[in-house]
């Protein structure tokens, strides 16, 4: 690729636009070659003629003898995430010259008119020797000003009869041109346009010596104004390309790359089972999105896996009588019951019968239900009495449970108070092989 050769670039264009970490690595390696290409970002409004003036563009830059490279995006399903590529179409003429490497992307739901990899795929066309590289946004809106954050320099197309001039060029894109081009020149109102945004200028202008973007109107069609408007843009370059303003675009990009790969990362959680349990009202939103950034923080900084001492504690046994029940294990077992009690939260009768001599030791838990409807009641009557879970006890429940949860285990509730005071909380069995689990504080 280094080389020139134009297949090498397209084959690691592909790594890079999947997101592989082969092209992750090839990105780290190939980087100090980069950042002596300029780059041009062309963005603006639907039907404003990007294309056919990204076109011309290339055609004037190649007749100076620069390489360039052009990244087209285009708009894609937001369902199928398929896209018609036009600029394939439109910059045809090109595509036998060696000194042009187009590349086409879609955005795949990325919004703010760039596609994920519009970033590295433009670091990949710099460090394979090409001077410039133009990224043509998508048709945009009023506030989608991503490119400004990754373009050296932001050329903004407008054309005239757009309906309310004052609303194309409201506040937002307008704010982040370095040159305003007005296309379509020839249709009548062309110069209205630019009055409109030479007095918006005036407008917004705070003092004196701040340099306003300049207006240039083409005909991107006739191959009118187009030298005119190259020249600008590297007149623009030469005064904010400095090292300050390039830490400065750097700062947007590490911004929108850090972004990117956390995004990625919570889409490889368990986010659609958490989004379930929220539609279902098990979850609140927020203690949904703390799980989804503890996972985050799991996969960016794998926590140190200590063994902990693991222990039985009880095991819990649904039976439709405790006094039935006892009948059983206290007068033919001869086991002691250390205590009973009524948990209101959980609607159950609690007997602990202790299985060795150490109080601390592991226990038979009978549970009945105190109400027809609550959770041993509906257990019993879908299942039998019967074992209804097992208990162990963990030294450090709350890291346990931060464990669990950033490994995507599916917990039935949050650490809380249950029978004898201890702290507990539930794992769902299709986390566990198939048995309900209690874990409880030590």
């Amino acid at each position: 690729m280094l080389a020139g050769d134009l297949r090498a670039l397209a084959r690691a264009a592909t790594l890079v636009e999947n997101q592989t970490e082969e092209g992750r690595d090839l990105l780290s390696e190939i980087f100090p070659k980069t950042g002596r290409a300029l780059t041009v970002g062309i963005t603006g409004p639907p039907g404003a003629g990007k294309s056919t003036l990204v076109n011309r563009m290339v055609a004037r830059l190649r007749a100076e003898h620069k390489r360039v490279g052009v990244v087209a995006v285009d708009p894609s399903s937001p369902f199928s995430q398929g896209a018609i590529l036009g600029d394939r179409i439109r910059m045809q003429e090109h595509h036998g010259d060696p000194g042009v490497f187009i590349r086409s992307m879609a955005t795949r739901g990325q919004l703010g008119g760039l596609a994920a990899a519009t970033l590295e795929l433009a670091l990949l066309i710099d460090a394979a020797g090409f001077d410039v590289v133009l990224i043509e946004t998508v048709g945009v809106g009023q506030d989608e000003i991503e490119i400004s954050r990754l373009a050296d320099v932001t050329v903004l197309v407008l054309v005239p009869q757009m309906g309310d001039d004052v609303q194309a060029i409201k506040a937002g894109i307008v704010e982040i041109a370095d040159v305003f081009a007005i296309n379509k020149s020839d249709l009548p109102g062309a110069e209205r346009l630019e009055q409109e945004i030479r007095a918006m200028q005036s407008l917004s202008a705070t003092s004196s010596e701040v340099q306003n973007p300049p207006v240039r109107q083409v005909c991107a069609t006739e191959g009118k104004g187009i030298d005119e408007l190259i020249a600008e843009i590297f007149r623009v370059a030469e005064h904010k390309v400095p090292l300050a303003a390039r830490a400065k675009t750097w700062e947007h990009r590490l911004r929108r790359m850090v972004r990117d790969r956390l995004y990625a990362a919570v889409r490889e959680a368990e986010v659609l089972k958490i989004s379930a349990r929220v539609a279902q009202r098990e979850l609140d939103p927020f203690r949904a999105v703390s799980l989804l950034s503890a996972r985050i923080e799991g996969i960016l900084n794998p926590p140190q896996v200590t063994k902990m001492p693991v222990r039985i504690d009880h095991l819990g046994i649904a039976v439709r009588s405790i006094d039935q029940a006892l009948s059983f294990y206290r007068d033919q077992l001869g086991m002691k019951v250390a205590d009973r009690e009524t948990v209101d939260i959980e609607k159950v009768h609690v007997a602990m019968l202790p299985a060795a001599a150490d109080s601390c030791g592991p226990r038979i838990e009978l549970l009945e239900a105190s109400e027809p409807g609550s959770v041993i009641g509906r257990f019993i009557e879908k299942r039998g009495a019967g074992l209804h879970h097992v208990a162990l006890k963990v030294d450090d429940l709350l890291a346990t449970v931060t464990r669990l949860e950033t490994s995507g285990a599916r917990l039935l509730n949050e650490p809380r108070q249950g029978a004898g005071g201890h702290l507990y909380v539930f794992v769902h069995p299709e986390s566990t092989g198939g048995i309900l689990l209690e874990l409880i504080q030590a």
